[in-house]
């Protein structure tokens, strides 16, 4: 039986997507499992070995619109799926999968367009997300007896560049300064303060991001020894430079998941928005940092400006994140 797995959102979503690939396995175990997934998604799980293989839907290049809608759902239709479980709620993907003519549809009630769906599931709100994407599954089997554990594995020595091999033998820390809302990053003179604590106590500090994020990177390597690879390296290679850190220092982003599925310590920095929103550290041996403050959380997903122009859920000290730091080096 051939079933079909979709996620096409942010990248910390496809992450914490993958319990479920484990959970389909253990449900069908003779069944192959395909991933609908974006260009970079991809990246990230394409050599997890329970997937048979990973199919990309590059809905902001070459399949973008309704042209391209169409052109996937009947990709879709060659590979003869009988179920398919989508995590993702756009109405973009309900469409597709409905004209995709796939057997057996399943997504969320709060799905847009979810009336195209066979099987609608609910979200438990008060969840962890991880949790929140097995629920899918809730009408197959009882989620308490999945493995909820994220699903990265880092690539093989033999494909990462000889110049980023030789990190894995420092003793380095590992930062991720950026975000995809302003609102959701810690001010760049804190991660530059922290650089130069961390490399004073002698300590190699590694900075990367996207190309978007390469002049934020370069601010906070100012007047520090740090090797900025914002830019630089793909998202196979991060997965190694994650995995190999003895610490990852990152906001809210797709960086805490990474870092989540890898179990490497991470110190989280939650700015404008809360871990109780249920996209918080998951199952690795992590401190929040935060300020408790009457107007956070200010939305889900952050903003560009700070609704009360204070940036105060910004202002945490160097200090706290360097304590927290410390604690989780110890």
């Amino acid at each position: 039986m051939n079933i079909l797995i979709v996620q096409t959102g942010f990248l910390g979503d496809i992450i914490l997507s993958t319990p479920v690939i484990s959970a389909l396995k253990q449900i069908y175990p003779d069944s192959r499992l395909f991933f609908l997934t974006t260009p970079a998604g991809r990246q990230l799980i394409d050599n997890d070995t329970l997937l048979e293989k990973v199919l990309v839907y590059d809905k902001r290049g070459a399949d973008k619109g309704i042209s391209g809608i169409f052109k996937i759902s009947k990709k879709l239709k060659k590979y003869n799926f009988q179920k398919v479980y989508s995590l993702h709620k756009s109405y973009r993907t309900s469409i597709m999968l409905f004209l995709s003519g796939i057997n057996e549809r399943t997504g969320f009630k709060k799905a847009k367009f979810s009336f195209l769906y066979h099987k609608k599931q609910s979200r438990n709100p008060l969840d962890h997300d991880a949790v929140r994407n097995l629920s899918i599954l809730g009408s197959e089997s009882d989620i308490s007896a999945f493995n909820q554990e994220l699903r990265l594995f880092p690539p093989d020595i033999d494909e990462i560049g000889e110049d980023l091999k030789k990190i894995k033998e420092e003793k380095y820390i590992f930062m991720s300064p950026g975000s995809a809302w302003k609102t959701k990053r810690w001010h760049e003179k804190g991660y530059n303060e922290t650089a130069k604590y961390f490399e004073n106590s002698g300590y190699k500090i590694v900075i990367s991001g996207s190309v978007d994020e390469m002049e934020i990177c370069k601010r906070v390597c100012s007047g520090t020894c740090s090797l900025n690879l914002s830019g630089k390296i793909n998202l196979k290679e991060l997965k190694f430079v994650v995995k190999n850190a003895l610490l990852c220092i990152c906001n809210d982003s797709m960086a805490l998941h990474m870092a989540s599925a890898l179990k490497t310590p991470c110190a989280a920095i939650f700015c404008s928005t809360i871990p109780e929103f249920g996209y918080g550290p998951w199952k690795n041996k992590s401190i929040v940092v935060e300020k408790k403050l009457s107007c956070r959380p200010c939305g889900r997903h952050g903003h560009n400006k700070c609704p009360e122009k204070t940036e105060e859920c910004m202002k945490i000290s160097s200090d706290e994140v360097i304590s927290a730091s410390e604690k989780l080096l110890a």
